[in-house]
């Protein structure tokens, strides 16, 4: 299998690092698979193989974020004879199994010492393949069929199925995030466009609790566990933000309501923040798209904060937002029922601009520094995966919520 690298050719002489990572969370995707694999590294190409079926190979292949396309492909060795022989086989193969009318070859000669060059191949495997199979017509603009041929020094690999992968960087190669996880549409899609620019991600979740049941925890932990696979496992840190949530009630929030429980949040995921050696916190904020997102809102959220708040989908409608989520898998977890905590205490009417004096004037009849450190005190970490059945449970939870595979 043929698995071209994305932007990470454009690097220059730290090139290798980034394709150090790419393999490195290449071998971890590959984890459990239940045969042995191999990875062999040419120039913007990764090779992979294995004593296990092909599909297995593709799927765990197309998690990983760096690459730019899966290609599954035949190894032969590189004699001009061996390479005509396996793709006329090729296209003899794909007629068996569907209706073929055109097709192309596309050779790459990374061998320079190779006979021919690769236009050269081109026009002699064409025509060994027309010749052998008559009904097919070359096109050269649009072939229904295109037949990749790379030729190494030892061997070649021929492919002619293209799979779009993840693309983007290796994820690690960035640094750390820590996501803002919601049950929502737009914090999983978030996350997988910081996964996308290299950021590794853990993930914190506020729920209701004790005011509310545990079902966004189940989403979180369902929709942590399936960004997962796109990348190294990483932790979801669920925090009980209930009663704190009343005590901002109580100091007359009002109006600010939802803006403060927002600072409250982004503080107690900065001080988390600084547990994990994460460097940024990111959220799914899209500019306007509710009253607690408007700019001057975001600025007062960001004031909060100790680190930089990275907000991918900022320019997104949410039309864009829930077809990325169908695209990536997390929609049809996302669009279950549950208790959000952004919900609880929302007044009727939200401030589209709340002033920074009034926010502050609120925080003092709190301890924050208090209230912060009782929420981190209480928190539970979990990591989301492909294993076995866990559970949730802990001071927010009055018994353990199974996960269900």
């Amino acid at each position: 299998m043929l698995l071209k690298h994305g932007e990470i050719f454009l690097k220059g002489r730290n090139r290798h690092r980034f394709t150090e990572r790419l393999h490195d969370n290449l071998r971890i995707a590959l984890r459990g698979i239940g045969g042995s694999t191999w990875i062999k590294d040419t120039q913007n190409v990764t090779v992979l193989g294995g004593e296990v079926p092909l599909d297995a190979l593709v799927e765990r292949a197309r998690r990983v974020v760096g690459f730019a396309s899966v290609e599954p492909a035949v190894r032969v060795p590189s004699t001009l004879d061996d390479v005509t022989r396996a793709g006329v086989d090729a296209l003899r193969g794909l007629l068996a199994d569907r209706p073929v009318r055109s097709f192309a070859v596309r050779s790459r000669r990374r061998d320079k010492q190779f006979p021919l060059t690769s236009s050269q191949v081109d026009v002699h495997v064409g025509a060994r393949v027309k010749e052998a199979l008559p009904q097919l017509t070359v096109d050269l603009k649009r072939p229904e069929v295109l037949l990749s041929v790379e030729i190494d020094r030892k061997e070649t690999y021929l492919s002619w199925t293209r799979l779009p992968g993840l693309s983007g960087l290796p994820v690690g190669s960035s640094g750390r995030a820590l996501v803002l996880l919601s049950g929502g549409y737009d914090s999983p899609v978030a996350a997988h466009r910081a996964m996308r620019r290299g950021l590794s991600c853990d993930f914190v979740h506020f729920n209701g609790a004790p005011y509310t049941n545990p079902s966004s925890v189940y989403k979180a932990y369902a929709l942590a566990r399936e960004l997962n696979r796109c990348q190294p496992p990483g932790r979801l840190h669920v925090i009980a933000l209930g009663k704190a949530q009343k005590q901002l009630a109580v100091a007359g929030a009002g109006r600010l309501q939802v803006v403060a429980q927002r600072r409250l949040m982004v503080r107690t995921a900065s001080a988390l923040a600084a547990r994990t050696r994460a460097e940024a916190l990111v959220t799914g904020d899209s500019l306007g798209q509710v009253a607690s997102q408007t700019l001057a809102n975001m600025a007062a959220v960001d004031e909060a904060a100790s680190l930089p708040v990275l907000r991918p989908l900022v320019g997104w409608d949410k039309q864009e937002i829930i077809d990325e989520a169908h695209a990536i898998g997390t929609a049809g977890i996302s669009v279950l029922p549950d208790e959000d905590c952004c919900q609880l205490l929302a007044p009727p009417r939200v401030s589209t601009r709340a002033g920074l004096p009034q926010l502050r004037a609120v925080e003092r009849r709190l301890d924050l520094d208090e209230v912060v450190a009782v929420l981190l005190d209480h928190v539970q970490v979990m990591v989301p995966g492909d294993g076995a059945e866990q559970s949730v449970s802990g001071p927010s939870c009055a018994t353990p919520v199974p996960v269900s595979s």
